[in-house]
């Protein structure tokens, strides 16, 4: 089984990735602020869509009762995952921080446009840590219990 990010979460991120790129071509503070959230969510991002969103692809398959045993795959994902919590809340503090910088510059550039992104970026941060973080632990979860597997701890 190939899991595949879910295509809405998978062009938001793009999306994001995107304005984030026009960004970091901006001159001066501007540019240097939105560099500098680059720099931080790069490896964050590696992280997301290559165990974080993943598993998220079953979940209406799974809402629906399906179960399959190729669905253990996405175990070892929501396992990482839960184990990482942590350190990607902590990575999304400082993410935070830099697009607060990123605000405050825009703000001042008179840039409405990066502002908007810094805000949506920060969004998009606060329903990982609400909804799809959560949605993906308890989906490992789920699936080690009907697979009988080891639970995800």
């Amino acid at each position: 089984m190939n899991l595949q990010i879910p295509a809405p979460l998978k062009k938001e991120h793009d999306e994001l990735h995107a304005q984030l790129v026009r960004a970091t071509n901006e001159p001066g503070v501007v540019g240097e602020a939105a560099r500098e959230v680059a720099r931080l969510l790069r490896p964050h991002f590696v992280k997301e869509e290559e165990f974080g969103l993943p598993p998220l692809g079953l979940l209406s398959e799974v809402a629906r009762g399906a179960v399959r045993a190729d669905m253990a795959e996405a175990l070892a994902m929501t396992r990482r995952i839960k184990a990482e919590l942590p350190a990607m809340f902590a990575e999304h503090r400082l993410i935070a921080a830099a697009l607060e910088v990123l605000r405050r510059e825009a703000r001042r550039a008179g840039r409405r446009d990066v502002e908007e992104f810094a805000d949506a970026l920060q969004r998009h941060a606060e329903t990982e840590e609400l909804v799809l973080y959560p949605a993906a632990v308890l989906l490992g979860e789920h699936l080690a219990r009907v697979l009988e597997e080891e639970p995800v701890l």
